[in-house]
């Protein structure tokens, strides 16, 4: 049995802000973009990587969700702690320093983590957590 992961979801408040920093920062590749109402649903990629992929969605607009859940799901985002993601690359420091340049939030330069890893963070136009590895 062969499991992947296919799609993770990240909420977005700013349709256009998530693509500055998906697309244009990072280099993902659109592969889907879907509007319905006010609202939008983007899928984004690495490219070459069709197989994985991040949904960047709107928060909190599932049926069930009540008026003051959702305040609270936009009150967390805005702090920085509702959802994180963690990617990887071949060049931390290169793609930090893009990222830092395009005037990302900083959250951690680059360090060797006492526990082996070395990697940095940043967060997204709607306060989403992006850590980034460096493979090895």
């Amino acid at each position: 049995m062969d499991i992947t992961i296919h799609h993770a979801f990240l909420p977005h408040t700013d349709a256009e802000a998530a693509l500055a920093f998906y697309r244009d920062i990072l280099g993902f590749e659109v592969r889907n973009d879907v509007g319905y109402e006010d609202m939008r649903w983007i899928t984004v990629g690495p490219a070459g990587r069709p197989a994985t992929s991040i949904v960047l969605h709107p928060p909190a607009v599932d049926p069930g969700v009540t008026e003051e859940e959702r305040r609270t799901v936009l009150e967390l985002m805005a702090k920085g702690t509702y959802t994180a993601i963690t990617l990887a690359t071949d060049d931390l420091d290169g793609l930090f320093q893009r990222l830092e340049a395009a005037g990302a939030d900083v959250v951690q330069e680059p360090i060797d983590q006492d526990y082996g890893v070395r990697d940095c963070a940043f967060r997204d136009p709607s306060g989403n957590l992006v850590r980034i590895n460096q493979t090895v």
